[in-house]
């Protein structure tokens, strides 16, 4: 007599939807483009040098890639200084940020984020991966939780395995 045995996936019975923020992610290479190196002598901006620079400066370099525009030198920079290059590189670049890259990837996991349907989601169990190949911004998390549990019957972080409830819609109260 042969018994057969028959494995049950109760994780993909569950109905469960596992969603991946880092599918969210834009493509592309990220840059920083660190001020400091028009200061003069660290310290200080010309505005006749610095403009100069900005008129010669080959801004192709930055063709479809992500730029952080900042200043890691302890110095003073005058708000259109980054104004200016922010004019310059905009025909180039996909996207133009003030701040370092952690700052840029907060700001395209947003912009992202903004285009999301929020009708996939409308009554579904939602399991939000926690782990994954790429660092992902908390403020993606955050986001993505605030976004989604208008809709959703219920959010939960990790895999569909072992989850950490997160949000679970109240039942309407009944009429009566």
């Amino acid at each position: 007599m042969e018994i057969q045995e028959t494995i049950v996936n109760k994780v993909a019975q569950s109905g469960l939807m596992t969603v991946d923020l880092a599918d969210f992610a834009s493509q592309g290479e990220r840059v920083v483009y660190d001020i400091k190196d028009n200061l003069f002598q660290g310290l200080i901006l010309r505005e006749k040098d610095f403009r100069e620079f900005v008129k010669t400066h080959d801004w192709h370099q930055y063709q479809d890639k992500y730029v952080a525009i900042t200043c890691t030198a302890d110095a003073i920079v005058p708000t259109w200084a980054y104004m200016l290059l922010a004019n310059r590189l905009e025909p180039y670049a996909a996207a133009v940020v003030f701040g370092d890259l952690a700052t840029l990837e907060t700001l395209l996991y947003e912009r992202a984020l903004e285009k999301l349907d929020l009708e996939k989601y409308r009554d579904q169990r939602v399991v939000v991966k926690g782990c994954g190949d790429i660092e992902i911004p908390e403020s993606a998390f955050v986001k993505f939780t605030a976004m989604v549990s208008k809709v959703a019957k219920s959010i939960m972080y990790g895999e569909p395995c072992s989850t950490v409830p997160v949000f679970k819609r109240k039942a309407a109260a009944a009429n009566g």
